[in-house]
């Protein structure tokens, strides 16, 4: 099988093709590297640096290679960021969602597995929250996901194809030194990084309805999800699933101390905290159901709490030899538009 992935060197995106070439599936990634490294990627996968929204890019890859499927994951993803710029998060991650799927639509590819997340559920009714439960996403970041699957959803009534939505819940933890998360919005990279400058953690709202007062999340490590896009690719490529939504969690919560004080006993020190208001679109408690993706796809997660936060705090504690160990990715023939500015400099 040979599928493309799109945001293949980000964070998801590398364990991603790293779960799929293990799983002799053979990766082509679409990344602009805006956020991903292509370091990340295995040697010999081939990478075209371009952005999703480029039409002209995408229909020379699909000429050049015959997929079985898209797995889309390349998106914008920081709640606060979404909601003081409300316009870029509607343009680059539904009009990248429209172009792949225009893509998919004109090439006749036969499958599209979307990467979704708990943030359409909003605050759900109840927890854990399961896939039929009602959608009301309280950022934009959330609302661009469900529309993302409407789009999803209605592409695929008319063109035909199958697809999978992975609605995951909050991704922590790394599976080698090099494929750890660069980001600054995940809760946990956010405190070590907090640590390792010796600075008071921050934790955005402590008067939530929960049992300590701060948010609580359901953390699943990147390779359990990485698990998961593989099963629902394989499964999607022989008909097993056809049009599903799917929570990918642990079904147990953890709340922000809760995370602290994992983060602590793993560095073996103490980890100060400041208290701040909360972020808005922040919801107090959001739990999955993982019945249905266990059911189906036979998933469930491998790594406890523990596992997620020492391996996240081993690969951060690996010193600069070892952190960014390079992988020569295979360049395809595309680089992607360039502005004017950037022909300019080019050219001087």
């Amino acid at each position: 099988m040979r599928w493309l992935v799109t945001g293949g060197a980000g964070y998801i995106g590398a364990h991603v093709v790293a779960a799929l070439g293990a799983a002799g599936v053979d990766p082509v990634v679409v990344d602009d590297l805006s956020t991903g490294h292509a370091g990340r990627l295995p040697a010999g996968v081939p990478l075209v640096r371009a952005d999703v929204r480029d039409g002209t890019a995408l229909a020379g890859l699909f000429r050049r290679h015959r997929f079985d499927g898209v797995i889309h994951l390349a998106a914008r993803k920081d709640v606060a960021e979404s909601t003081a710029h409300p316009l870029r998060y509607y343009g680059e991650n539904l009009d990248g969602l429209r172009s792949i799927l225009a893509a998919v639509t004109s090439s006749g590819t036969s499958s599209v597995l979307f990467s979704s997340s708990a943030a359409v559920y909003g605050t759900p009714s109840r927890c854990p929250v399961r896939e039929s439960d009602p959608t009301a996403p309280e950022n934009v970041y959330g609302r661009t996901k469900l529309i993302g699957e409407w789009m999803l959803r209605d592409a695929a009534g008319s063109a035909g194809f199958g697809w999978c939505a992975l609605r995951y819940f909050n991704v922590a933890g790394a599976g080698a030194p090099h494929l750890r998360d660069h980001g600054g919005t995940n809760l946990v990279p956010r405190l070590l990084r907090a640590a390792a400058e010796g600075r008071p953690a921050t934790v955005y709202g402590t008067d939530y309805p929960t049992p300590d007062g701060t948010a609580v999340r359901d953390y699943v490590h990147v390779a359990d999800i990485a698990d998961a896009h593989v099963r629902a690719a394989v499964a999607l490529r022989h008909g097993e699933v056809r049009d599903e939504i799917l929570n990918v969690g642990r079904g147990e919560g953890a709340s922000v101390l809760q995370m602290i004080a994992a983060v602590a006993a793993a560095l073996g020190r103490p980890l100060p905290y400041s208290a701040q208001h909360r972020r808005a679109g922040d919801p107090a408690d959001v739990v999955a159901s993982p019945a249905r993706i266990r059911d189906l796809l036979g998933w469930r997660a491998r790594h406890d709490l523990h596992a997620i936060v020492t391996s996240a705090a081993a690969e951060d504690r690996a010193g600069p030899a070892q952190k960014d160990v390079p992988r020569t990715a295979v360049p395809e023939q595309h680089p992607g538009p360039r502005s004017k500015n950037q022909i300019k400099n080019a050219q001087r």
